[in-house]
C-alpha cells in the first residue's frame, strides 16, 4: 500500500472534502484518516471499497496498483533486454526497447537503455542522441552516471576528447569514476579496447 497514503489525500482533495468529511462517512475519527494520509497507518481493509466509493474510484486505483503494474511491467522489459545483452544478441535487445518505447516514448529507462544497446552494437551517434536526451530526464543517480560514463567513451570514439575529458570530470561512482576514465581518455584507447569499456559499464564483469 505504498502509494495509498498520497493517493487518499489527492482524491480527497479533489473531490474538496476535509479530513473530517471522509472521517464521517465512514465512522472513524478525522485522526485516523489524518494518519492515513501521512502513512503513520492504514485503513482497515474493509474501508477500501467505501473510500473508493467517496472518491468514485476503483480500490485497485486508490492502493496504486495501476502504478505498480506499470513499474513491474517495465522492469520486465529491462530485465528481458538486458538478458539478451548478456547473451550478446543486441538485435533483440534493441528490439525490445524500440517497441517498449511506443508505449513509454518519453520515459528515461527505456530510452536510456536503447541507447545502451546502440552503444554496444557500434552505433556511437543515435546512442548518443538517445543518451543526451535521456539523461535530463531521468532522476536514477546510479543510471545517470552509468550513462554519463559510457557517453564519456562514445565522445571519445567520435573523437570529441575534449567533451570526454569535461564530462568524465564530473563522474562519481566506483566502476564509472573520473579517477578510473580520466587517464584512459588521457592515455588513447583504441576502438577495440573503447567498445570493451563500453561494454564493462553496461553489462558488467562476466563473473
Amino acid at each position: 500500500m505504498i502509494f495509498l497514503s498520497d493517493n487518499l489525500k489527492r482524491y480527497r482533495l479533489l473531490k474538496n472534502l476535509t479530513q473530517e468529511d471522509v472521517a464521517d462517512y465512514i465512522k472513524v475519527t478525522p485522526q485516523s484518516v489524518s494518519k492515513w494520509e501521512r502513512g503513520e497507518s492504514y485503513p482497515d481493509i474493509t474501508f477500501l471499497p467505501a473510500l473508493a466509493n467517496i472518491f468514485e474510484t476503483s480500490i485497485d486505483t486508490l492502493i496504486g496498483m495501476d502504478i505498480i503494474r506499470s513499474e513491474e511491467t517495465r522492469l520486465n522489459i529491462h530485465k528481458k533486454a538486458s538478458d539478451f545483452q548478456r547473451s550478446g544478441d543486441y538485435q533483440a535487445a534493441k528490439k525490445v526497447y524500440r517497441d517498449a518505447l511506443l508505449t513509454y516514448p518519453n520515459q528515461p529507462g527505456m530510452i536510456l537503455g536503447l541507447a545502451s544497446v546502440l552503444a554496444l552494437q557500434d552505433n556511437s551517434e543515435e546512442a548518443i542522441e538517445l543518451m543526451e536526451r535521456g539523461l535530463p530526464l531521468s532522476i536514477n543517480e546510479k543510471q545517470k552516471a552509468t550513462i554519463r560514463a559510457v557517453l564519456c567513451f562514445l565522445y571519445l570514439k567520435c573523437r570529441n576528447k575534449k567533451k570526454a575529458n569535461h564530462l568524465a570530470a564530473s563522474l562519481p561512482h566506483k566502476r564509472e569514476s573520473r579517477e578510473i576514465i580520466l587517464p584512459l581518455i588521457s592515455n588513447g584507447l583504441n576502438d577495440d579496447e573503447i567498445n570493451m569499456n563500453i561494454r564493462n559499464i553496461i553489462i558488467g564483469d562476466d563473473e
